[in-house]
């Protein structure tokens, strides 16, 4: 009985961790997404162990944790447009 309780009780924490998260080449997703620091608190990404990675409307956000989510979703035009903004910024591979 106390394993099936603690099995209810864990299942919800393991589907909500993996959600938001993308599982595709990490080095491939680092090189594509625009910044190193979060659009929320400036911090570098990996400052609290590796980005929390969100998507929004088919945008990928990194925050330095996911404790800044709420703050983007107050606002999220404004921190769309900070990464749209630093993706134009950034140079473009040659194409040689």
């Amino acid at each position: 009985m106390k394993i099936l309780l603690l099995s209810l009780l864990l299942l919800p924490l393991a589907v909500f961790a993996h959600e938001d998260h993308d599982h595709g080449d990490p080095a491939e997703a680092a090189e594509a997404y625009p910044l190193e620091t979060c659009v929320i608190s400036g911090a570098k990404l990996d400052s609290m162990g590796g980005p929390y990675i969100h998507q929004h409307e088919g945008t990928e956000v990194r925050f330095c944790c996911r404790g800044c989510l709420p703050r983007f979703n107050r606002d999220p035009a404004k921190y769309l447009k900070l990464i749209e903004d630093a993706s134009e910024e950034a140079p473009k591979p040659s194409q040689d």
